[in-house]
């Protein structure tokens, strides 16, 4: 298998670890050195090869990152080449309209995401990439420490919710160099609520070897919940203009509100940009 540490060279350790640290019941700190060379091991043998890894592309960075916000890998693969696809460049995307950007996120959920992405390329377009992308909208610390480190090899560690789980469940220091491989070892291996710690390169000096947890929180339903309203009504729209009487109303003026849709003399349609 190709080496994918070729994507993780370079930056310092920076010796993050999660701000819940303290409340762990095993508060032996694991030496670094002793878990990231398993790690990487581990991730060359099984890191999950993924399109956004194989470029430095800050643009097409910030757009796997801020796609894979509450989405799925398996749903986003196909959806971020395709938008790559029709949108290569942050240009690109900035001569875009809001309604044909709108359209093209159906199915990915959290729509606003969309119009984010859109003012942001704008911004872009018109002053250049800012200094620290936490300023664009949208962009949180996280994702703009993601694009600080794959696209442009600063020795910052994004942390993530599958990175924070290690960090916090190992109580090891992990460098920038790791970052891929703490994503993936947080997502297929030490897992929310059961980990996999049989298959864990970490296991042997990990203080939370064993421990099963409970969930954090219940995710509401989405069927018969607001949230699907909002996306039915969306979805309605982004076909064509309807009459606002033929709405849901409760659902169109919550998608008003957010900028995803316009009305005018009783016509609801997407954004025009006006």
């Amino acid at each position: 298998m190709r080496d994918r540490r070729a994507f993780l060279h370079g930056g310092q350790a920076l010796g993050l670890l999660g701000s819940s640290h303290a409340n762990l019941a095993h508060s032996r700190i694991v030496d670094s050195a002793a878990v990231e060379t398993p790690l990487l091991a581990w991730f060359d043998e099984h890191g999950r090869d993924l399109p956004w890894r194989r470029t430095r592309d800050p643009y097409a960075i910030l757009i796997s990152e801020v796609m894979l916000q509450q989405t799925q890998v398996a749903r986003v693969l196909p959806r971020y080449l395709a938008f790559l696809e029709r949108w290569p460049t942050v240009d690109a995307l900035a001569s875009a309209t809001p309604a044909d950007v709108i359209r093209e996120w159906q199915g990915l959920g959290y729509n606003r995401r969309a119009l984010n992405l859109h003012h942001t390329a704008r911004r872009i377009a018109a002053e250049g990439w800012p200094e620290d992308l936490s300023e664009l909208p949208g962009v949180g610390r996280y994702t703009a420490d993601a694009v600080a480190r794959f696209a442009h090899d600063m020795p910052v560690l994004p942390v993530d919710t599958n990175v924070r789980r290690v960090l916090e469940r190992t109580g090891a220091t992990f460098g920038p160099a790791s970052a891929h491989a703490l994503m993936d070892l947080g997502a297929t291996i030490c897992l929310a609520r059961i980990p996999r710690c049989h298959a864990c390169p970490l296991a042997e000096r990990c203080p939370s070897r064993g421990r099963r947890y409970e969930p954090l929180r219940k995710q509401t339903r989405f069927k018969g919940s607001f949230r699907q309203r909002r996306a039915r009504t969306l979805a309605l729209v982004a076909e064509r203009a309807r009459r606002r009487s033929s709405l849901d109303q409760e659902a169109t003026e919550a998608l008003a509100a957010d900028g995803l849709v316009q009305v005018r003399r009783g016509l609801v349609s997407l954004p025009d940009g006006s």
